[in-house]
């Protein structure tokens, strides 16, 4: 079996007393342990790159949040928000 595309070649030959579904077992490791898959999957769908203005905009929108939330949070109308645990 043979695998081939942006240059990664994966080979898996068949040994001697190895069975069909071991060999494919075999090559779908070595496939993964690549990095095909995740890659394939990220250009599945073509994504178009936001303009400056919009990212300006939501940039914008966010400092805007963040000023307001620090203001309640100092005047005391607003508690702390909890930290994620667990999360990696």
């Amino acid at each position: 079996m043979l695998l081939r595309h942006m240059a990664v070649n994966i080979k898996v030959e068949k040994n001697n007393n190895e069975s069909t579904a071991n060999l494919i077992r075999r090559f779908t490791k070595r496939v993964q342990g690549s990095g095909i898959i995740p890659r394939m999957r990220s250009i599945r769908y073509f994504q178009r790159q936001k303009s400056d203005n919009v990212n300006r905009v939501a940039k914008l929108k966010k400092l805007d949040r963040k000023k307001t939330y620090d203001q309640l949070f100092k005047m005391g109308k607003i508690q702390e928000r909890p930290t994620r645990r667990g999360r990696r």
